[in-house]
């Protein structure tokens, strides 16, 4: 880029400085040949001047000349040389200067000739012919042409310098902007905020900088999902092994209900599969959150597995809810990490309650367990995704919440409650969640399968 930019620089530079110098030193050729041509013909006329009454009077002169370099001859008007340094018979020039009786000048061979008549009474009596060579012209000339010439070579000299800085100024941005972008594909998203003041290349920085922005939010939402999917799919995953392993163990030839029982485990993992992609890839979808089926599905996965621990769910919901818009898909997976530690961390009945507060709905989650051993704040630290424990769950509950409108909060520590707050609107009221049917979710069931499989 840098050759290029200095290569085409000096080009048109070149270019213009020819179509200035060219024609300006063919001019200045001819400018001091016409000066040759004038001082030729002033000493011309001082000569004819002088022996005109000699050649009036029919003699002969002698012309004399003050420089060495210049020739004469004294011709009569009828052709033949009378007299001095020229042709013997008149030339062009001269037979001009008898027809004319004016002063002529042109190029004699190599020389430069004038001729002067010089006339008596209206009669040409006489031409004096005066020549001198093309060296002093020239000598003239070609100085001029050095000099010009010169000048020329110092301005395409200055040009090469000033392109070459200008090129370093385009091309270093340029430069470092392909580095950024090599960076960027190995998977380094730090690029340099830097304006430089050219406006294209502050313009592709920014658009550059935008990208590996988009970029590292993109490649931190990806590898965000596969430690949190990981999280959150071990819950089904788990529910649907115990279903499994139970119908493995049952006596019972018809495994018809446990079968739709798996079906129903593999739906919520689709689901919850679904709902993290979406969530993942930023494609939330707001409208009225539908807390009664919301608390139904709630009741129906979560009730058999704390049954399965010989523990028992309650629910407290407030009458006449009012409208909460939210993402259905991030909502339950809130409702499945803060229902999951509490199956799996907190101890006792689990109590989820909704209640209307000031411009909010609250969601509790609750345990009769206590926090020990850290602060509300430290319970969201996220870690990291080899690492044992829950960090991981909490801090996506904490991240979809909030990207909600909401908030999530440790409002108590013994008993340990978490509570979801989200910002309401106005619509019609939620109910409260139905009984749970006494089928295959039923509690015992599942505390069969799971002493079963501990017997085992």
């Amino acid at each position: 880029m840098r050759k290029r930019i200095v290569l085409l620089t000096v080009l048109v530079s070149t270019v213009a400085i020819s179509l200035f110098v060219l024609p300006l030193a063919i001019v200045a050729g001819r400018f001091y040949e016409r000066i040759e041509f004038a001082e030729l013909e002033r000493s011309a006329h001082l000569v004819a001047s002088e022996i005109s009454d000699q050649v009036r009077a029919g003699e002969v002169p002698l012309p004399t000349w003050d420089s060495d370099n210049v020739y004469a001859a004294l011709y009569d008007p009828r052709g033949p040389k009378l007299v001095g340094d020229g042709p013997q018979l008149a030339d062009e020039l001269v037979r001009e200067a008898v027809r004319t009786q004016e002063v002529r000048t042109g190029q004699a061979g190599e020389d430069l000739a004038v001729t002067v008549p010089i006339t008596n009474d209206g009669d040409v009596v006489g031409v004096l012919r005066a020549s001198a060579p093309r060296t002093e012209a020239m000598a003239r000339t070609v100085v001029r042409w050095v000099e010009m010439f010169g000048l020329a070579a110092a301005a395409l000299l200055a040009t090469l310098l000033l392109a070459r800085r200008q090129a370093a100024r385009l091309a270093d941005p340029v430069e470092e902007l392909a580095r950024a972008a090599l960076r960027l594909g190995d998977g380094d998203f730090s690029i340099e905020k830097r304006v430089v003041g050219i406006v294209e290349v502050d313009e592709v920085r920014s658009a550059l900088n935008a990208t590996a922005g988009r970029l590292d939010a993109l490649l931190a939402r990806e590898r965000a999902f596969s430690a949190e999917a990981s999280h959150q799919l071990r819950t089904p995953l788990t529910g649907l092994q115990l279903r499994l392993e139970a119908a493995l163990r049952s006596p019972r030839s018809d495994h018809s209900a446990a079968i739709r029982a798996s079906l129903a485990e593999v739906d919520r993992l689709e689901r919850t599969i679904v709902d993290l992609l979406a969530l993942a890839r930023g494609n939330r979808q707001k409208g009225v959150l539908d807390l009664p089926a919301l608390l139904h599905e709630v009741q129906q996965v979560w009730g058999p597995r704390l049954g399965s621990k010989g523990r028992a769910m309650r629910f407290s919901v407030d009458p006449d809810l009012p409208r909460v818009e939210a993402s259905t898909a991030a909502i339950r997976q809130v409702l499945t990490v803060l229902l999951g530690n509490a199956t799996e961390l907190g101890i006792g009945t689990v109590t989820v309650g909704v209640r209307d507060i000031d411009e909010a709905v609250a969601i509790d989650v609750a345990d009769q367990g206590r926090i020990v051993g850290g602060s509300g704040p430290d319970i969201f630290e996220k870690l990291e995704p080899d690492a044992d424990g829950h960090g991981i769950g909490l801090a996506l509950a904490r991240r979809l919440v909030e990207a909600e409108g909401g908030r999530l909060q440790l409002t108590s520590s013994s008993p340990t409650t978490l509570t979801i707050f989200l910002p309401t609107g106005t619509g019609p009221p939620a109910d409260p969640p139905s009984e749970p049917a006494e089928d295959d979710h039923d509690p015992r069931a599942v505390r069969a399968a799971v002493a079963d499989h501990r017997r085992s």
